[in-house]
């Protein structure tokens, strides 16, 4: 009989410079690299559910497997989930997700296809960050119309 520790693990913070660099902030040093899946559901945030999903659609490459069938998710599982995380924080479909793991599965002749993926949603999150921005100053311009009105309200 295999005990398997299934406890809770956390992740440290990424290298601040490169966000979905591989290797840094693991629990567990390669080799000794086992989770299982409700241990990823608690280091990434993800229910169980949303996990098989994504690996039931193509968004996970494959997850080894124990004797029992179990998933077991390594360090670079955890890396891909961090770059996934940060592709649905870009707004970009589900679809475009799966088609880059798919470009990711097909090798290196697919760099140029990925980087045009990519530069696709850069171009979106671009133009989101202004609609943003002139969503702020909207509401600051309002904040401050109602606080001089108060102010001048409160002296008379």
């Amino acid at each position: 009989m295999t005990v398997i520790d299934s406890s809770p693990v956390q992740l440290a913070p990424t290298h601040p410079q490169d966000p979905c660099a591989p290797g840094g902030g693991h629990p567990l040093p390669e080799g000794r690299d086992h989770y299982t899946i409700s241990q990823v559901a608690h280091v990434t945030g993800l229910t169980a559910h949303t996990l098989r999903w994504y690996e039931r659609i193509g968004l996970m490459p494959h997850v080894d497997r124990s004797h029992t069938g179990q998933r077991r998710f390594r360090n670079r599982d955890l890396d891909w989930l961090r770059f996934v995380g940060k592709l649905r924080l870009t707004g970009m479909p589900v679809a475009d997700m799966v088609r880059y793991a798919e470009l990711v599965r097909e090798g290196e002749h697919t760099f140029e296809a990925r980087q045009e993926l990519l530069e696709s949603t850069r171009r979106d999150v671009r133009a989101r960050i202004a609609e943003l921005q002139d969503t702020l100053a909207v509401l600051d311009y309002k904040i401050d119309l109602y606080a001089d009105a108060r102010r001048t309200s409160e002296r008379y």
